[in-house]
């Protein structure tokens, strides 16, 4: 790439940020626009949670307090005609008050309504929204809970979200507390939903009771909805909602999910063990004790930015008349905390994005101990990206200087090379300029490869990290000095406008890291004397750090962080080893080395003949 190349791309970029300014609107059309888009996008919401309720209006008027004011209002004996010829023996149940219990512990508050007998609200105390709200994983009528059935004598579904259930037990123990509600369906006939709330625990135990309704219910399974709008609680509403979605883990044990960056939907033959509805840092799994049959599971992204998603899961489970039919469950309402997830033994660990392979091994095996160890006595997420940098600079020490030895000797070695160059000019005799070159590093005991291998020892955690700090909740709302979540992106300077590409707003950390960058580059190109010889690598060199000013900005403020820690301490690591390597020494051991006789290795000994066959080659060719 030429000095005009290099020109034309920066016109290009300049010509982009100049477009994007005086093409910005002005902030009044900004706020009549942004009054527009919240105006569409609340109707958007409202159009979507009555579509997702359109089938059980048609069968059931009975969702809130008004339809059932509405059939209070006729005569006592049309009203129960009315609701046994639509409800059945489950008419009873087709009318009352909505409740509200409270479920609660030290993690979790949770709200139970009677209407449907479903959590309504999760809260979990120790958290809090980017904004300082409660954090809530879901509260208010778009979330749908429930069971569905055909009973006998019905004259529709019997759908337990709009259903009352009254409450016949609710126990505070030294270990739990213990909540029973009961949706009647007379002589003796009922369905108990059982709840019970550990202590110190972000899990609760979900039981469904259908009590003597083997001559009531006419299926052979069970339907069961569930469906929630994920509400959002970062600062950077597209990654969180690029890192939301439903996965789930077959009885098998594999654990696959829908797409996050895209709206999805999956019809599952296979048993599922469970559903989680995963964001960034929470999640709401629900575990069957017996596996879920052909599930429905579906994703799709929202307009409105108080949500990230709205993700739906319709599942069946099997139903014996002739049996006791009991349905548990287990609730985790929670942190996708890697220690606290895996502690259940049941796979959760694997809703946190660590990689695949050495990737996701370095995390769990190296990054989150170091973590969890340097945090028991640092309470500085800063500092300790910091000492973990070091660490891993240090680890890397012995082959990051034996790296900067092979290089200083390719560089003494240079003007050999180059005579070498000299001698075999013609394109023809390029074959026996290689030959010639790697002869001279054979005798010479140097090798091009042998700044090669600390970099690619040095991939794995610049990958891993790169998956770990975004999905990291122990740096969530963790400041560190301009940053006030490492988590996320730090600004320095708001944009009035929108820089294609690269956003609104200016990352000091990777504004420092790209600088630091472009200085270590220079500083390794005037070390490595193949560098000379690539003119074009050497321009896209300068280019990746421009690429990276442009990707990183909306990133984890952590990642760019340690990104520009790794490259400082690596320009020291420079500086002191071409302080300490003396070319001039290490050109007299060179030339020692070169008396010495050179033993083939066999691999060396095929490689040579094979160049030899091909050099005899090209010279029939010629001939002919």
């Amino acid at each position: 790439m030429d000095r005009n190349s290099i020109i034309g791309i920066l016109l290009i970029g300049a010509v982009l940020i100049g477009w994007s300014y005086f093409s910005s609107p002005s902030q009044e059309e900004i706020e009549a626009a942004r009054h527009k888009r919240d105006s569409i996008a609340q109707i958007e919401k409202q159009k979507q949670i009555q579509q997702q309720e359109e089938d059980l209006k048609k069968s059931i008027e009975m969702k809130s307090q008004s339809s059932i004011d509405k059939v209070e209002a006729l005569p006592a004996d049309s009203v129960s005609k009315k609701l046994v010829s639509k409800f059945g023996p489950f008419a009873s149940a087709a009318q009352g008050n909505n409740e509200v219990v409270t479920l609660e512990n030290e993690f979790l508050e949770i709200k139970i309504h009677t209407l449907g007998g479903r959590p309504y609200s999760v809260h979990l105390k120790d958290y809090q929204t980017y904004d300082s709200l409660p954090l809530k994983l879901f509260d208010g009528d778009s979330t749908m809970f429930g069971f569905n059935w055909i009973a006998n004598n019905a004259q529709v579904p019997i759908r337990t979200q709009n259903m009352f259930f009254t409450v016949q037990e609710n126990v505070q123990t030294d270990s739990a507390q213990h909540l029973v509600l009961r949706m009647n369906a007379g002589d003796d006939k009922y369905v108990d939903f059982k709840y019970i709330l550990k202590k110190n625990d972000y899990t609760m135990d979900f039981k469904v009771d259908l009590h003597n309704l083997g001559d009531v219910v006419k299926n052979d399974y069970l339907a069961f909805d569930w469906s929630l709008y994920m509400p959002s609680m970062e600062k950077g509403h597209s990654w969180e909602m690029n890192n939301s979605s439903i996965y789930y883990r077959f009885a098998g044990d594999d654990v696959e999910y829908l797409s996050e960056t895209s709206d999805d939907q999956k019809r599952i033959k296979d048993r599922v063990k469970w559903i989680a509805f995963k964001q960034q840092f929470f999640s709401s799994i629900l575990v069957a004790k017996e596996p879920f049959v052909d599930i429905d599971l579906k994703t799709s992204t929202v307009s409105n930015h108080d949500f990230v998603k709205h993700v739906a899961a319709k599942a069946y489970l099997p139903y014996m008349a002739q049996r006791v039919n009991d349905y548990e469950f287990t609730f985790y309402f929670g942190p996708n905390k890697f220690s606290r997830l895996e502690s259940y033994d049941n796979k959760f660990e694997e809703l946190i994005p660590l990689g695949w392979g050495i990737f996701g091994w370095v995390n769990m095996y190296m990054t989150i101990p170091l973590f969890d160890w340097l945090g028991g006595f640092i309470s500085n997420f800063g500092v300790i990206i910091l000492i973990l940098t070091f660490i891993i600079k240090l680890g890397l020490f012995p082959l990051t200087y034996k790296s900067f030895k092979s290089t200083a000797k390719m560089r003494v070695l240079k003007p050999e090379v180059d005579e070498i160059g000299k001698k075999f000019p013609k394109k023809e005799d390029a074959m026996k300029k290689q030959q010639a070159t790697m002869a001279l590093y054979k005798k010479a005991g140097a090798s091009p490869m042998g700044g090669c291998l600390p970099m690619l020892l040095q991939l794995p955690f610049l990958i891993a990290l790169f998956r770990f700090f975004p999905a990291s909740i122990e740096l969530r709302q963790e400041s560190f000095l301009w940053a006030d979540d490492l988590s996320s992106y730090d600004s320095v300077l708001d944009l009035p406008f929108n820089i294609p590409m690269y956003g609104d707003h200016v990352s000091l950390f990777v504004l420092l890291m790209t600088i630091v960058n472009f200085i270590y580059i220079s500083m390794n190109n005037k070390n490595n004397p193949q560098s000379a010889s690539m003119p074009g690598m050497k321009t896209m060199m300068y280019i990746m750090p421009l690429f990276m000013l442009f990707f990183f900005n909306s990133y984890a403020s952590a990642l760019s962080y340690y990104y520009l820690v790794s490259l400082t301490i690596t320009i020291l690591q420079t500086w002191i080893f071409r302080k300490m390597i003396d070319d001039d020494a290490l050109r007299a051991q060179l030339n020692e080395n070169k008396k010495k006789p050179v033993k083939k290795s066999k691999f060396q000994q095929r490689m040579e003949d094979m160049q030899k066959r091909q050099q005899t080659m090209q010279n029939q060719k010629k001939k002919k």
